[in-house]
């Protein structure tokens, strides 16, 4: 079985650590598993510095530009089969919903509704304006999947990272990769 190649943005929203969590439990999987690749929106890198503290460019997978038009996954040719925006900011999600390919971000959700291929917007704002529910309808029926960043409370979570658990475990189940963390509805919390 060939390994997942998987787009990872990170846009522009406040929630880095949803991405950073996400991308530590990606860096645990085995490369026959899947195959990351990411790109930060210009905001992402300030959001990311202000809220995780670190340089992004420590990614241990390649990271691109969202200036480079060349990267592989701005072509369905390419072959990447999945995309998760995490998060999801709400220009971010408007410029997906109306097929604004301006940046590399752009153009790779264009490209995975285009192929009818798994794009998930972890969407990260509140309150949602009219325009924002329409823009996710918008993407919903275009083949995108909408997941808010909202985390769930049933596993009694007692650390920040079992918050963001309960959300990066729904992204994990969706893209179709092994979840191992935060339990499951009905099972116990360890």
């Amino acid at each position: 079985m060939m390994p997942l190649k998987l787009v990872v943005a990170v846009g522009g929203a406040s929630g880095a650590p949803y991405a950073r969590r996400f991308l530590d439990l990606l860096a645990g999987l085995p490369r026959e598993t899947v195959l990351p690749h990411v790109v930060f929106s210009t905001a992402a890198k300030q959001v990311w510095a202000t809220e995780i503290g670190t340089n992004p460019k420590e990614i241990p997978f390649p990271v691109w530009d969202a200036r480079d038009f060349n990267a592989p996954f701005a072509s369905g040719s390419a072959g990447f089969g999945a995309m998760v925006v995490i998060p999801c900011s709400m220009g971010g999600l408007a410029r997906i919903a109306h097929g604004l390919s301006e940046d590399l971000i752009g153009r790779a959700a264009d490209v995975m509704l285009k192929e009818r291929r798994k794009l998930i917007l972890v969407a990260r704002d509140t309150p949602l304006s009219l325009i924002h529910l329409e823009n996710m309808a918008t993407v919903t029926r275009a083949g995108a999947l909408v997941l808010p960043a909202a985390p769930s409370f049933y596993g009694r979570p007692q650390t920040i990272e079992d918050l963001l658990d309960t959300v990066v475990g729904r992204v994990l189940d969706h893209v179709g990769l092994p979840r191992r963390v935060g339990p499951r509805w009905g099972e116990e919390a360890t």
